[in-house]
């Protein structure tokens, strides 16, 4: 394997209380040294630091849709990965509502082999809870999580009965597995397409009332109280949401949530127009609920940054809107997102958005990460927070490109992106890196 030596970046790794000048010393794959004028061993290739960047452990997306296998035409694992480590993530956990639906083993070994295949981002497949995500019978929670699953979740359907969801929760909690919760009543959302109020009146869009969301959210929290289980509220999205996940931590109710930059970058006002690449669920909210988040996020109360990659053919995003599919991508503008709309504008500082984007969502899902400890894995994010970005759908490595963010220009971005020592993405954009060597990602 490749030794490196990151010279003379700032290190920002919270789960370590570092933040300072070090250098990073990387050997066989894992962190080696972290500390001031560390020698360079023979045989270590040096790595200058670019001025202004921060060297970070990598970053964990824990919520992805990789499409792969079934609907290889909105991405593929591959495609994934490359987009994934474009934009800072040495890791991914990618949901179960493929085609065929990841709940038994067989789909499991098959993302984690194309996964191998790629050689880029980690990838973390989460299992179904019902089969078939019909809501009728469990899955096998135990033979999905010895195939390699992480968490299980019927994202892009909620859990249907409470009955189910205590079931879910209680040989989740037995075998050590999580449950990610997609909070969603779906006899209120009805047919739905975005939020319910002045915006989709004036645009005669039917509405979906935040409270189809909150009514599950409140629901899940009590199952997992009762359970004594872990729960973790996926694209949390409203006001009451993010009460109630308030509400259940100081019962002492182990539960977790994640907010999306959509969800607070965006309102439904980005909906006149009717572009369908503003079309996901949760749908955009008000600017109450996004406030909201924005300060869930700088009190603590929200747990995660995620992104519910979502990608989708443009000829399905070309449809009227009531007809186009849910979902934006998310991959490679999440950090630009948050440097631009958190840290930039001093919601949250760096070593926030680092435990919310790495450090968090490596201990909830319990997979290696989050810390640049010595003899942890070396992957490595280097982000540059005053780099200039502009959004370019066409140049995006994902394989869909349904983003409402193209043209958009964004302060902070990604410089290079490390999975086990390796260098598998760097930006020639930022000045010093043209003198690293190439990567599998240009």
């Amino acid at each position: 394997m490749t030794s490196v030596l990151l010279k003379n970046g700032r290190v920002v790794d919270p789960a370590n209380g570092r933040d300072g000048v070090f250098d990073v010393l990387v050997r066989d794959g894992l962190i080696a040294a972290v500390g001031k004028d560390l020698d360079v061993p023979e045989g270590v290739t040096v790595l200058e630091v670019p001025a202004g960047c921060v060297v970070t452990p990598g970053l964990i997306d824990m919520h992805v849709h990789l499409r792969d296998p079934g609907q290889e035409h909105k991405e593929t694992v591959k495609t994934g990965v490359t987009a994934a480590v474009a934009g800072g993530f040495t890791a991914v956990a990618c949901m179960p509502n493929t085609s065929p639906v990841n709940d038994t083993a067989a789909v499991t070994r098959y993302i984690l082999t194309r996964a191998a295949e790629a050689g880029l981002a980690r990838v973390y497949p989460i299992g179904a809870v019902s089969v078939g995500l019909k809501g009728e019978q469990l899955a096998e929670i135990g033979e999905l999580k010895a195939a390699g699953c992480v968490a299980i979740s019927d994202d892009g359907f909620p859990v249907r009965t409470a009955l189910m969801m205590r079931r879910a929760l209680e040989y989740a909690e037995m075998l050590g597995v999580l449950v990610i919760d997609h909070c969603e009543d779906l006899t209120l959302k009805g047919d739905g397409v975005v939020h319910e109020g002045a915006v989709a009146t004036a645009l005669g869009l039917r509405g979906i009332p935040g409270e189809a969301e909150e009514i599950n959210v409140e629901r899940d929290i009590t199952l997992a109280g009762l359970t004594k289980a872990p729960v973790h509220i996926a694209h949390l999205s409203t006001a009451g949401s993010l009460r109630a996940v308030r509400a259940g931590k100081a019962r002492g109710i182990r539960v977790t949530c994640e907010v999306m930059p959509h969800h607070f970058v965006l309102t439904d006002e980005a909906l006149r127009g009717y572009d369908t690449n503003t079309k996901m669920n949760p749908p955009l909210r008000p600017a109450a609920d996004r406030d909201a988040l924005i300060a869930g996020i700088a009190d603590g109360s929200v747990d995660v940054i995620a992104t519910d990659h979502a990608p989708h053919h443009a000829d399905e995003k070309a449809l009227p809107y009531d007809q186009a599919p849910f979902g934006i991508t998310g991959l490679e503008t999440a950090v630009s997102l948050t440097f631009d709309h958190l840290v930039h504008r001093g919601v949250i500082d760096l070593s926030r958005m680092v435990t919310l984007m790495s450090v968090n969502p490596a201990r909830i899902l319990g997979v290696p990460g989050g810390s640049l400890a010595e003899g942890a894995a070396a992957d490595v994010t280097v982000l540059a927070p005053d780099l200039e970005v502009t959004v370019d759908r066409q140049a995006m490595k994902s394989l869909s490109k349904n983003t409402p963010f193209d043209g958009w220009t964004l302060r902070g971005g990604v410089a290079a992106t490390f999975v086990d020592g390796r260098l598998v993405h760097r930006n020639t954009r930022v000045a010093g890196l043209t003198a690293w060597p190439s990567a599998p990602v240009e």
